[in-house]
C-alpha cells in the first residue's frame, strides 16, 4: 500500500513537534489519554440528545494495556471514533484538531457541560518521542467500517479497511529500541504506567483500568509459615476521576483534605489551613490551598520551588506554577483547575496573559483575606504561621519598591516591650499614648539584647512600648514601610525621639564643657567616628553607638553577610553623657595623663560597638587597652566601680 504524505511541511514540523515543542516524554501518555478522554466526551454528548447510542456516562471508560514481547502499549477507549475521512483531516493533517472544531460547536450552541480538553491538534504526535510506529484502529459511531492508520513517523502513513466490532479507538504504540543513554522499555512496566496516569491524568472524568499484576497465598498452600504465592491479574481503575476540589465543601472531610495535602505535596506534618474557592465570571476557576503548619526543610534554599499545581479539566498541566503566586505568598501549596488558561501548543507551558493575571489577583486577595480573617478569629495558629513564614511577609513589603505594603502591613507582628508578646502595628497605635508623636521600633539580635541598649532608657521612663524586631529584614521593612495610621514609624537611634526631655537646652557651662569633651573624642577616635555628639537620650550610660545617614548597623551585617569583602558602612556617630562619671573620669586625666584618657576614649568606642552588636576592627588593641587600663584602675577604686557597672549594663 502506498504511504500517503502528511498535508503539511510534515518532517520539518513533525521533528519539531517531538524534539522542540515537547521537553518531557512522560507526558506523552498524558496527551493519549486526554484525547481519549475527549473522544468520549463526543459521544457522552451525542447519547445526551441521541437514544440509539444505547450507552450512559458509567458505560464509558479507556482500557490501557502492554505487550511486553511486542513492546507495545495500547490505549484503548468507546468514544466517538473516526472514520476515513476523520483520519485523514485529523492525523493527516499536523495540528489540526477535531477537538477544537467540536469546542467551537459546542460553544455556539452554548453547551458547557462537557469539557474539552484538546485544542491544537498536536498532542497525539508526542507519542513519537517514545514509539517507533503508531498504529490507530477505529470504528466512527454510526459507521459500519473499521480503519487502520499507521505510521513510523515524517516518511507519511497509511490508511486502510479492517475489522473491528465496536465503537471506538485503539492507540498502538511500539517503542523505540534501548539505547545507553535511554530505557524505553521502563513504559511496559505497571508502576511507571500508573505512577503517570496518576500524576497526570488522576482527574480525568471516566475511569482508566489497567490490568494490575498481583501476587496472592495459593488457595493449597499448606505450609502457613512458608506459604507459597502465586501471580495474578487484576483490573484495576487507575484514576481518581473527580478531583476533591471539586466536591462540595461540606461533602469533605477534615481529615481527608489533610491527607491530600499531605500525600500531595509530600509533608508529614497536616496543613494549618486549607482555603477553597471557586470563581465564575471573566475567569472560571476553582482552587484549593494550603497553609503549611511548618518550614518546609529547604524553603530558604534554591531547591524550594514556589508555585500551585496547575490543572486544566482536571489534566495536569504544570507541578509549580509560579505565576499564580506572588513572592510574599510563595508559602502556600494547593491546586488551581481552569478551563480558561491559554496554553501553548505543547500544554507543558503557560501563556502569560491577561486570564493568568487576573487569577493571580483574585488569589493574592483571597490568601491575603484568609489570613487576615485567622488573624482576628483564630490568633493561636495565626502566631503558628506566623512564626513559620512571618519573615517572608516582610519581604514581601521590602520587594518591588514597596508596592505591596499597603496589603501586607495589617498582617505584620512585632514583640511588644509592654505586652511581652508579639502585636500588630495596629494593636500598638490603638495602645499609643496620647502624647506620644511615634511608633518606636529597635533591632537587634536577640529580644535581650535590644532589651539592654541604653537609648530606651527615656523612652521606658515615660512609659512608651518599643517593638523589638530580631529579623534581618526588619530594619528593610520599617524603611519600606515609614508610617501606619498616619503615626511615622521611627527608630530609637534617631536623633529626635520626640521626648519633652531632648528639648531641654543645655547651660553655657555646659556647652563649653562638652564642646571640649566632644573635641577631645573627636581628635581621639578620628575616622573611625563619622561624629561625636551630646546625647538626649542617654541618662545613665556614657556612650551609645548610632548611625546617620541611610544605612543602620543591622543592615551593615546584612551587607557584610552579603558581600565580606566590601559590604556597605553605617555612618557611626558616638553619642555621650558628659554627665556620667565615666566621661568626668575621662577628661579628668586629660592634663595629667594625656595616653589614659585617649585609651579610656578608645575604650568607651569599641564598649559602644559591642552594645550595637559590631564586631572590634582590632581586637588586639582592644585587650591591650582593657588590660592597661584595669591595672590603672585597681589603684582607683571608685573610677573601678564605675567602669564595671558600665560593663555590667
Amino acid at each position: 500500500m502506498a504511504k500517503k504524505q502528511f498535508k503539511s511541511e510534515s518532517k520539518r514540523l513533525l521533528d519539531l513537534m517531538i524534539n522542540s515543542i515537547y521537553t518531557n516524554r512522560d507526558i506523552f501518555l498524558r496527551e493519549i489519554i486526554s484525547n481519549a478522554s475527549d473522544a468520549i466526551d463526543k459521544l457522552c454528548f451525542k447519547s445526551l440528545t441521541d437514544q440509539n447510542v444505547g450507552m450512559s456516562r458509567e458505560d464509558f471508560k479507556i482500557e490501557i494495556g502492554t505487550d511486553k514481547e511486542n513492546r507495545t502499549i495500547t490505549v484503548s477507549d468507546n468514544g466517538i471514533g473516526m472514520d476515513e475521512d476523520d483520519l485523514e483531516n485529523n492525523l493527516g493533517v499536523i495540528a489540526s484538531s477535531g477537538s477544537y472544531k467540536f469546542k467551537q460547536e459546542m460553544d455556539k450552541d452554548d453547551k458547557e457541560d462537557i469539557d474539552i480538553i484538546g485544542q491544537f491538534g498536536v498532542g497525539f504526535y508526542s507519542a513519537f518521542m517514545v514509539a517507533k510506529e503508531i498504529t490507530v484502529i477505529t470504528k466512527k459511531y454510526g459507521s459500519d467500517k473499521a480503519y487502520k492508520w499507521q505510521s513510523t513517523g515524517a516518511d507519511g502513513y497509511t490508511i486502510e479497511e479492517c475489522d473491528k466490532d465496536t465503537v471506538g479507538t485503539q492507540i498502538i504504540m511500539k517503542l523505540k529500541d534501548n539505547t545507553d543513554e535511554e530505557n524505553y522499555d521502563e513504559y511496559l512496566e505497571q508502576y511507571k504506567l500508573s505512577s503517570l496516569i496518576k500524576k497526570y491524568s488522576d482527574y480525568i472524568h471516566y475511569p482508566i483500568e489497567m490490568e494490575m499484576k498481583k501476587s496472592r497465598v495459593k488457595e493449597d498452600s499448606k505450609d502457613k509459615e512458608h506459604p507459597e504465592y502465586e501471580d495474578y491479574y487484576e483490573k484495576e481503575t487507575l484514576n481518581s476521576m473527580v478531583p476533591i476540589w471539586q466536591k462540595p465543601k461540606k461533602d469533605v472531610t477534615e481529615e481527608e483534605y489533610n491527607n491530600f495535602y499531605m500525600e500531595k505535596f509530600m509533608d508529614y506534618n497536616p496543613p494549618l489551613k486549607v482555603i477553597t474557592t471557586s470563581v465564575e465570571g471573566v475567569v472560571t476557576y476553582k482552587a484549593m490551598l494550603f497553609i503549611p503548619s511548618k518550614t518546609p526543610f529547604n524553603y530558604f534554599t534554591k531547591e524550594y520551588k514556589k508555585g500551585l499545581q496547575l490543572y486544566s479539566s482536571g489534566v495536569l498541566i504544570m507541578d509549580n506554577c509560579e505565576d499564580l503566586l506572588p513572592e510574599h505568598f510563595r508559602f502556600v501549596k494547593g491546586v488551581v483547575d481552569s478551563p480558561d488558561v491559554s496554553l501553548n501548543i505543547s500544554r507543558e507551558m503557560l501563556q502569560q496573559d491577561r486570564v493568568l493575571k487576573q487569577m493571580e489577583k483574585t488569589l493574592e486577595k483571597k490568601i491575603k483575606n484568609e489570613l487576615a480573617s485567622m488573624l482576628k478569629k483564630d490568633r493561636e495558629n495565626y502566631e503558628k504561621f506566623y512564626s513559620a513564614f512571618g519573615v517572608q511577609l516582610k519581604y514581601g513589603c521590602v520587594a518591588d519598591y514597596g508596592m505591596h505594603k499597603g496589603e501586607l502591613q495589617d498582617l505584620l507582628m512585632f514583640y511588644s516591650a509592654k505586652e511581652k508578646k508579639n502585636i500588630t502595628l495596629k494593636e500598638y497605635v490603638e495602645n499609643m499614648k496620647e502624647d506620644q508623636k511615634y511608633i518606636y521600633y529597635a533591632t537587634g539580635e536577640s529580644i535581650e539584647s535590644i532589651d539592654r541598649l541604653p537609648v530606651l532608657e527615656l523612652l521606658k521612663e515615660n512609659d512608651y512600648d518599643i517593638l523589638y524586631m530580631t529579623d534581618e529584614v526588619d530594619e528593610f521593612c520599617m524603611q519600606a514601610l515609614r508610617e501606619y495610621g498616619e503615626k511615622e514609624i521611627r527608630s530609637v537611634l534617631n536623633d529626635d525621639l520626640g521626648l519633652p526631655e531632648e528639648n531641654k537646652e543645655e547651660t553655657e557651662e555646659e556647652k563649653s564643657q562638652s564642646e571640649g569633651t566632644i573635641n577631645f573624642m573627636k581628635e581621639t577616635l578620628g575616622d573611625k567616628v563619622a561624629d561625636v555628639v551630646v546625647s538626649k537620650k542617654l541618662k545613665n550610660y556614657p556612650v551609645v553607638l548610632t548611625a546617620k545617614g541611610g544605612v543602620s548597623f543591622e543592615m551593615e551585617k546584612y551587607f557584610a553577610q552579603m558581600n565580606p569583602e566590601g559590604g556597605m558602612k553605617a555612618q557611626r556617630v558616638l553619642e555621650i553623657n558628659p554627665n556620667s562619671d565615666s566621661i568626668k573620669a575621662m577628661m579628668g586625666y586629660i592634663d595629667t595623663d594625656m595616653e589614659k584618657a585617649k585609651s579610656y576614649c578608645k575604650l568607651l568606642l569599641a564598649q559602644a560597638e559591642l552594645m550595637a552588636g559590631l564586631e572590634i576592627e582590632n581586637t588586639a588593641e582592644y585587650s591591650e587597652l582593657v588590660l592597661s587600663l584595669m591595672k590603672w584602675l585597681l589603684r582607683n577604686k571608685n573610677i573601678f566601680l564605675n567602669y564595671l557597672n558600665f560593663c555590667q549594663n
